[in-house]
Formats: structure tokens, C-alpha cells, sequence
């Protein structure tokens, strides 16, 4: 399903190389100011043309379709598009029956019987994650006096980025990386345990993410090697500020006022420059594949603001979940 949140929902739709890529969010409270340069830093930050990204270059302005008026959200469904223009469809001629290693060519083949989109990667695309983009610029303002800071702290294993990018563009190659993210101003007691729990719902908005591997909170899987009285945070006053902070700031799967924090892997981009070999889906042979077109050879680089504006829709639909909260209109105007 291409829907996420359960008060507060976001669905998004297209393919890499279709006419466009929107998003659609249902259940935004009336009343949010809303203007075009709310968009324009946050897309940006998205946006390939930097050392180690792709090529592409799109406009990425959002053409709003509903739920905006007068320069405030309506309460109706918001849709948001933004054109393809800048496609290269030609480029993945050769892909159409030789799946490329590592990407969802043979599962959507297989999955939608050679019905799906090839081009770019089709629906499961990173260009479809302007639309979460889109969404959690709605999303943050529906958290007014939270903050949101997400950053890349190593590629390909190394913490001087940019001396990983350029020993793998000499190869030819791509690189992974850790992207941390930390919320700052967030209430205590958001969280639905069991299975809305904090962690619960930000993993399940992470894993839209293409290319995300794995994730952990606070100390994470440090956790392993740690004593249970080393690993407890010890509550310094009656707010519940705690001395350490190996929790990531939730406990029970509910926030404890402390700081958010969490760490999520991304996997190289499965487009090398590096020959390989894969199968044709039409004669079974095994042959050499080379992979055309545009692309990231560090992802992760991208990855940061879209992984604050996930957090950022899930903690929105947690906020209004939680029937402690006050969601009056005068909130947005604060």
C-alpha cells in the first residue's frame, strides 16, 4: 500500500519517469499558513546536483491540486504534483528483460507481470520520496517549537566524506552511509504501545525510504554489549531529564521529554558503474550487464531531509492521536 499514518495520512503516487510524482495528505487540521518558500529549502536539500549525486536536475515545485486556499490549509485532502521533465527514458532500454542487481526490477516483475514501469525504477524510485518531502513541511508545522536535525555522519565506512566519494567515483563504484537524526522540544507521553509504540511508527515511515537497512535508537545496537546499569538513564530531576540518554528518549515506546535520537543505515545505490552480471528474463542466459543513466554515488547524501520529514509525519499522527493534545487553529499562528 502506498499510504502511511493512521489520523494523519499520506499517500503518494507515480513513477520516476511518468508525466509526475505527487503526494496526497488527508487528515491536516484547517488553518495552517502555507506559502511557496515553506517548500523551497527542504526540497533543495533533497534535490540531486551536488558533488556525489545525480545529474538529474527537476524543478520540483509543488503544483497544489487541493486542500490549500487563501494561503492556509482547508481541512479537505491536500495533492501536491510536481512535473518529470528532466527524463531519460532511453537509458534503460537494456533493463527491460535484464534486471539490475540490487534493484526491485525482478521483484516488480515478477510481483506485477512485467506490467510495471521500468524507467528509473518506476514507482519505486527515490524521485516518489518528493512527496514525503512535501508532506512533513505540513507535518513540522503541526509541531510547533519541535526541531528537527538530521545529518550524514560516515560513507563507505569513513567519516571524511568527501575523501570516500572521491576514492569512489575513481572506482566507479558506490558507497552506503549512516545518517543520524535528533528531535529536540518533543512533548513526553506521545506513543501508542504496543504496536504504535514511537519507534514502531517512525521504523515503519523509514522504511519507505528506498535504500534503508536498518535502524536503532539511542544507544542501539551497542545495547548488546552494555549492563542493564549502564544502559539505564538515570533521572536527574522531576521533569525526567535524564544524565545519560542510551534510551534515544523513549522508553516504553513512549517519549520521555528527553531528545530523540536514532541512526539508520543506507545502502549503496545499487546503479554502479561496476560491470555485472544478471539474467535475461526472456532466454535465461546469464550475461554481462552494464547500467546506463544518471546516478547518486553516495544516496545518503539526499537522505537526510527526507529522513526528518518521515519522523516528522510520524510524530504529526502521533500528536494528534493522543487525545491529551489540543489541536486549536491558534497553534499554528503561535
Amino acid at each position: 500500500m502506498n499510504s502511511f499514518g493512521k489520523v494523519f495520512r499520506v499517500s503518494i503516487f507515480g513513477e520516476s519517469h511518468g508525466p509526475a510524482v505527487g503526494v496526497t495528505v488527508d487528515g491536516c487540521p484547517a488553518g495552517i499558513p502555507v506559502s511557496p518558500g515553506d517548500f523551497t529549502n527542504e526540497l533543495a536539500r533533497r534535490r540531486g546536483g551536488r558533488q556525489g549525486t545525480t545529474e538529474r536536475a527537476e524543478e520540483d515545485i509543488p503544483e497544489f491540486l487541493s486542500g490549500v486556499f487563501n494561503g492556509f490549509t482547508t481541512g479537505a485532502p491536500i495533492t501536491a504534483i510536481t512535473r518529470n521533465r528532466d527524463t531519460r527514458s532511453s537509458d534503460y532500454d537494456n533493463i527491460k528483460l535484464m534486471p539490475r542487481p540490487g534493484h526491485a526490477d525482478f521483484t516488480a516483475h515478477l510481483k506485477y507481470r512485467g506490467y510495471a514501469d521500468y524507467r528509473g525504477g518506476g514507482h519505486f524510485s527515490g524521485r516518489l520520496t518528493w512527496g514525503l518531502v512535501v508532506a512533513g513541511v505540513f507535518a513540522r508545522k503541526m509541531l510547533p517549537g519541535t526541531t528537527f536535525r538530521a545529518e550524514l555522519i560516515s560513507a563507505g565506512g569513513k567519516e571524511d566524506i568527501e575523501d570516500a566519494i572521491a576514492e569512489a567515483k575513481k572506482a566507479g563504484d558506490t558507497i552506503g552511509g549512516i545518517v543520524e537524526c535528533r528531535v529536540d522540544g518533543l512533548p513526553a507521553g506521545l506513543g501508542e504501545p504496543f504496536f504504535l509504540s514511537v519507534e514502531s511508527a517512525i521504523s515503519s515511515g523509514v522504511f519507505s525510504i528506498p535504500a534503508i537497512k536498518g535502524i536503532e535508537f539511542g544507544a542501539g545496537f551497542a545495547a548488546a554489549a552494555m549492563k542493564g546499569s549502564q544502559h539505564n538513564d538515570p533521572i536527574t530531576d522531576i521533569s525526567g531529564t535524564t544524565a545519560t540518554n542510551n534510551s534515544g528518549g523513549i522508553n516504553g515506546g513512549i517519549t520521555n521529554g528527553n531528545q530523540l535520537v536514532f541512526r539508520v543505515v543506507v545502502k549503496p545505490a545499487s546503479s554502479t558503474g561496476v560491470m555485472q552480471k544478471s539474467v535475461d528474463l526472456e532466454t535465461g542466459v546469464i550475461a554481462p550487464l552494464t547500467v546506463k543513466g544518471r546516478h547518486d554515488t553516495l544516496i545518503a547524501l539526499r537522505v537526510p531531509v527526507i529522513l526528518e520529514s518521515v519522523t516528522a509525519l510520524a510524530l504529526a499522527d502521533l500528536m494528534i492521536i493522543d487525545r491529551g493534545i489540543n489541536f486549536s487553529a491558534a497553534r499554528w499562528h503561535e
